[in-house]
């Protein structure tokens, strides 16, 4: 009776300290997936990677992030909109896809407004423009690329990470105040656009600033500009296209994480207080800084006000461009 006695005591003693322990691991989902329409190693998915790594054993026991890329990103926000509303499925966009797409596509698979939920801004950053061994080493400035490209109309070219994206419309913008025709090439991601100008096949990229900066050791990456109203902080010995007589062109854009539409308000405030953390975190800003991105979290509703500011700033200027995604 004694031995009973104490295995019951253990076993009950054993329960309540199981029970008192994992109780917030037990609680947790199992899994939840973030969504990143481009391609692995670039600034999204980079992103995506830092804040899944602080998210997981705080807002899910594992958090995945899967890369689906495709149709300029707008693959994995189309997953995104068929997911189910419990907050555990979210997705890393450039503002691009939901307001620029809005204005150049007659028809999207969603709607960017009605089908998603804005959670928090992720991070802010400034554009590059880039060349590759297409172009002289001789061509240092904009204005020599200009000149060069007047020279060589067949070769002038550029890439982007997607069509109708902010990088895209940077070079165009550039290209139409230049005066010189560029043919546009979209990639899945700035960073195959890259490695395709590095191997000559593209002479000139336009992308996130953060993109550029591991190639330029290489010498086959040039950056000749940078987009924002002064010099980058991560690239500081770039000038700026205003510096150099493109003042019109001073664009900077942001990745924001959104969930799907109908998802509870308070699983939306609960995972935009966790990103918010894990963006404060100065191991995350020191990573995302070696990509050129500054850490810059928001609330729901602040992110909500963002989009609405971008996309409307954006629609008179795709107007005049003339731009369609059936162009």
């Amino acid at each position: 009776m004694h031995a009973s006695r104490r295995r019951l005591v253990g076993l009950a003693t054993g329960s309540l300290a199981l029970s008192a322990l994992p109780v917030r691991a037990q609680t947790l989902p199992e899994t939840a997936r973030i969504f990143a329409g481009f391609a692995p190693g670039g600034t999204v998915d980079v992103t995506a990677r830092r804040v899944a790594d602080r998210l997981r054993d705080v807002y899910a026991r594992s958090v995945v992030v899967e890369n689906r890329t495709g149709a300029g990103g707008q693959i994995a926000l189309s997953g995104l909109k068929a997911a189910a509303p419990d907050g555990l499925t979210i997705a890393l966009t450039p503002m691009s896809m939901l307001g620029i797409y809005a204005h150049t596509y007659k028809k999207l698979p969603y709607d960017p407004i009605a089908d998603f939920m804005p959670v928090s801004q992720a991070v802010r950053f400034d554009f590059g423009f880039a060349v590759g061994p297409m172009v002289p080493a001789t061509v240092k400035t904009l204005g020599e690329f200009v000149a060069w490209a007047k020279a060589n109309p067949k070769d002038a070219n550029f890439g982007s990470p997607a069509a109708g994206s902010v990088p895209h419309f940077v070079g165009e913008l550039f290209a139409r105040t230049a005066g010189i025709a560029m043919n546009h090439t979209p990639y899945r991601g700035t960073q195959p656009a890259i490695l395709d100008m590095m191997g000559g096949q593209v002479a000139a990229v336009s992308g996130p600033v953060g993109e550029f900066l591991q190639h330029l050791s290489t010498g086959r990456a040039r950056l000749l500009a940078t987009s924002g109203a002064r010099r980058n902080r991560f690239a500081p010995s770039v000038a700026t296209f205003a510096e150099q007589g493109f003042a019109e062109i001073v664009y900077d854009e942001w990745f924001g994480f959104y969930v799907p539409a109908k998802t509870p308000a308070e699983t939306v405030t609960k995972l935009s207080g966790a990103i918010g953390a894990a963006l404060a975190a100065p191991e995350v800003q020191e990573s995302l800084a070696t990509m050129g991105l500054e850490a810059k979290p928001s609330t729901p509703a602040e992110l909500a006000a963002l989009l609405k500011r971008d996309s409307e700033r954006w629609a008179p200027l795709i107007r005049a461009i003339g731009f369609t995604a059936e162009s």
